[in-house]
């Protein structure tokens, strides 16, 4: 059974990636990669998102619960949401929107929509 960090290797080199190109891609340091990748270091939540987003698998093949790494467009635009929503950039202005979590999901839902309708993403 391949770990994590096997399966991160596994789809950067089937991409013709350098470890370079993807800690680029994912906005990780090239040190902390490598780590991920020799499984000396967990991976965050939202580095496993941003992850996910860019090998374009689910979250669940990285993790090993499925044997599947291809996505469903459902898969893949909840995936690319949630790379969105966990956007750091994006953090402090969440941070500000009503305390509803429900209400706050759905304006942000709204406005990924509205930005990725008009090509901006």
């Amino acid at each position: 059974m391949m770990n994590i960090g096997k399966r991160i290797v596994s789809l950067r080199e089937s991409r013709g990636w350098t470890q370079r190109e993807l800690a680029s891609r994912v906005n990780l340091n090239v040190s902390v990669m490598n780590r991920i990748e020799a499984n000396e270091r967990p991976v965050k939540d939202n580095e496993l998102l941003q992850l996910a987003n860019v090998l374009d698998v689910s979250t669940d093949y990285l993790l090993g619960r499925s044997s599947s790494s291809t996505l469903t467009q459902e898969e893949k635009d909840e995936a690319e949401f949630q790379a969105f929503a966990n956007n750091p950039t994006l953090q402090k202005w969440y941070k500000e929107l009503p305390k509803s979590k429900e209400e706050d999901l759905e304006k942000l839902r709204k406005m990924w929509e509205i930005l990725k309708d008009h090509g901006e993403l």
